[in-house]
């Protein structure tokens, strides 16, 4: 058996005991504290109604003393209600204090209400008429409160016992039952009903809902009430499922009346004391189960302490990366002596894998942000060329239409040289993700960058002093253009974020020859003639160790959401593949300097006009089959074709074009895109659409500029591409020279 399960038995065993203990003294403890409120909740009950019992003969003592007060022997209306007002004054427990004639008609009142009234229905008015020298009790409404009382008759005789006159005084009973609950607890509730079951005095919490005045002589809780058992107090379940225990007093003397006083109170609240115990129990066994843990622990740790301070002291070597560290012999028998041996084991099998993992790590790392780059970049650029191709083709229509308006038509021109430069951009996230080759140009480089002045000075901001040094007669360079101003603007970005508080750049570009000892980045030496941008901050600066890193892809060392990464990165490859170099000086408080080098060529020749031939439109009549998924560029390509002269049937996809290549139709030339759905790229339509028909002219376009695999049909000639986005004349030209070859 092993220490693990020992030890777990031991505990079990240890707690079973209290738990059985606290079990046990719970159920005695919710039994007890259960008698005892029920056993209070009717003590409660006849403390009520004591309690009222010397409210009524205290009463009857005031009846007593003001039947002989010659202010009532009177015919005096208002001298009596005026006595009677100031009785009341000083017992404010009654709600009114009467007399009433013999023929049961209301004499004088505390109220002064003067109001007529005809009382011999009241019960206790028959009672009185018949009684001597004894008061009478009556639960009721009063007829001039409206409040619930207990009316209090009491009939004054004369010495030859005729009746004189019926004293009456109307106790408060909604005050008495007020007093009562605010004496008790807040979850004690007093509830006052007649022999008819109509509530008097409504319980004030939130449980019940019958008010005052309401009847519940149908009820559970009132045939309880009015029952002649002993029973003295019951469980009943209210309509929302709560359960109540009620107390109902039994003297005779009020239920003769026909006055019920109930006491009751939740079932939860009578259990609340036990659950207090039970927690209270709960928490002694919790600090007697950490005691017992306790003392588990320091058995363990007496008893293999050693042993396992060994495995732990391995295991802390291990997480700080000692991968050398091992247990020395001799190891334990059993379950330690086999985790010491495994633990060994594994600390060699990972120093034997950590050479190995270091050393592909650099690479896979950098292989999977090429490729995810790789992804992204390839998509975009074919979405956004797609969108392209619309925007370039519909602003030369604009501009055409516009010949005559010249604002206009410069708004098209605008539009169309914006998307020429989208589509440069397309190409240069292409060529940093290696999807297309760069498009280098022999240019003035000191042109290129005096024509950015202004883009540039706006980028930076009136916080920044921006300066411009260029040397005279600067050599010609093989460079692409689109290329060198993102890798510029990249730059004077970088430079900016590194002088939030000011400062000064200066752009500098000069002729310059590098030789054996000038290295880039990468330590390589090229040797030979350049023409060299400088970029140079007054910045915060890099330490060495970052200035080492700056052209790794994705290190950055701004905040999260302010930088990718990936500017420095993009320079440096661009820098590599025009042939050129690229070399950093930074030094903290000090500024840094990034200087590109691209490399010389011959002297620049000027390109010439095109002709008049060129620049006309090349127009035809055959029939030509567009594919096209995309619905804008597919409506473009339709009115432009139409426009030319073409015959044009299009379609969606490469699963829709071969069936119409496999009918009847005449047609001269398949023009398709690339990417497209269905499971049929434009490659594999132009083989399958050259098998189908061997003499079939086939062009292909694609907003991903990337020649994708072999673009041969399938008798193995080469198929020429029409990169997106592209101008009219451009797609004109590049049909007739399908059409047209061999």
């Amino acid at each position: 058996m092993s220490l693990r399960t020992r030890l777990l038995i031991l505990v079990i065993a240890a707690m079973l005991v209290p738990a059985i203990l606290v079990g046990l003294r719970f159920v005695q403890n919710r039994t007890s504290e259960i008698d005892a409120a029920l056993a209070n909740l009717s003590a409660t009950a006849n403390d009520i109604l004591s309690d009222l019992d010397e409210k009524i003969q205290g009463t009857a003592q005031l009846h007593y003393g003001l039947a002989r007060a010659r202010d009532l022997d009177t015919r005096d209306k208002a001298a009596c209600s005026a006595f009677l007002s100031a009785v009341r004054e000083e017992y404010p427990q009654f709600t009114g204090i009467l007399t009433i004639n013999s023929d049961g008609s209301l004499f004088c009142d505390s109220l002064r209400t003067n109001r007529t009234l005809d009382l011999r229905d009241r019960a206790y008015f028959k009672q009185a008429l018949v009684t001597h020298s004894a008061i009478t009790l009556e639960p009721v409404f009063g007829r001039l409160t409206g409040t619930s009382v207990l009316q209090i008759a009491y009939p004054v005789r004369a010495e030859s016992g005729e009746l004189k006159f019926i004293l009456l005084a109307s106790f408060n009973l909604q005050k008495f039952a007020e007093y009562h609950v605010k004496r008790l607890s807040n979850e004690t509730e007093i509830l006052l009903v007649d022999k008819k079951g109509t509530i008097l005095v409504a319980p004030q919490g939130k449980a019940w809902t019958e008010p005052a005045g309401a009847s519940i002589a149908n009820s559970e809780l009132f045939r309880f009430a009015a029952s002649q058992n002993r029973e003295p107090f019951r469980e009943l379940t209210d309509r929302d499922g709560r359960n109540h225990v009620w107390a109902v007093t039994r003297s005779p003397s009020v239920r003769d009346a026909g006055l019920y006083i109930m006491v009751g109170r939740s079932k939860d609240g009578l259990v609340a004391a036990a659950n207090r115990r039970l927690y209270e129990d709960l928490a002694m066994l919790a600090v007697a189960s950490l005691l017992l843990f306790a003392g588990v622990w320091i058995l363990a740790t007496v008893s293999v302490g050693r042993q396992v301070g060994r495995l732990a002291a391995m295991a802390t070597k291990l997480g700080l990366g000692d991968l050398s560290a091992r247990i020395a012999p001799p190891h334990p028998r059993g379950e330690l002596g086999g985790l010491m041996t495994l633990l060994n084991g594994t600390a060699e099998s990972l120093e034997r894998q950590r050479a190995a993992i270091d050393e592909l790590n650099q690479k896979l790392t950098q292989s999977q942000k090429m490729e995810a780059m790789g992804q992204l970049t390839g998509g975009v650029a074919h979405d956004f060329n797609n969108l392209l191709t619309v925007i370039l083709g519909n602003a030369e229509h604009l501009a055409e239409k516009l010949a005559t308006h010249k604002e206009l038509h410069g708004i098209a021109e605008s539009i169309a040289t914006a998307a020429e430069r989208g589509s440069d951009l397309t190409r240069s996230l292409l060529a940093f993700a290696r999807k297309q080759p760069l498009m280098p140009r022999d240019i003035d480089i000191g042109q290129k960058i005096v024509g950015m002045e202004q883009l540039l000075r706006r980028t930076l901001g009136e916080h920044i002093e921006c300066k411009f040094q260029l040397d005279q007669n600067l050599w010609p360079a093989s460079v692409d253009p689109g290329q060198l101003a993102s890798a510029l603007l990249n730059l004077v970005l970088n430079a900016r974020d590194a002088m939030p508080q000011g400062g000064k750049l200066t752009v500098e570009v000069q002729n310059t020859s590098l030789g054996e000892s000038d290295a880039d980045v990468n330590g390589e030496a090229r040797p030979g003639d350049y023409v060299m941008v400088a970029v140079t901050d007054t910045g915060a600066g890099m330490t060495a160790e970052v200035a080492s890193r700056a052209f790794e892809p994705f290190f950055t060392t701004k905040e999260v959401g302010k930088g990718t990464g990936l500017g420095l990165s993009m320079v440096y490859g661009f820098a590599q593949q025009s042939g050129g170099s690229m070399q950093i000086r930074s030094e903290p408080g000090q500024g840094t300097v990034v200087k590109l080098f691209f490399p010389r060529v011959g002297t620049l020749q000027a390109s010439a006009a095109p002709s008049a031939g060129q620049q006309a439109t090349t127009t035809g009549s055959e029939t030509i089959l567009v594919v096209e998924d995309d619905d804008m560029v597919r409506a473009y390509v339709e009115g432009e074709l139409k426009a030319l002269g073409y015959r044009v049937i299009v379609t969606s996809s490469g699963p829709a074009a071969l069936a119409i290549l496999r009918g009847p139709e005449n047609i001269h030339l398949l023009f398709t895109d690339v990417v497209m759905p269905g499971g049929v790229f434009g490659t594999e339509l132009a083989k399958e659409a050259a098998r189908l028909r061997p003499h079939l002219k086939i062009l292909l376009t694609s907003g991903h500029t990337e020649h994708p695999v072999d673009a041969v049909d399938g008798g193995g000639r080469e198929v020429r591409i029409l990169n997106k986005p592209y101008r009219r004349h451009d797609l004109a030209s590049m049909l007739r020279s399908v059409l047209k070859a061999n």
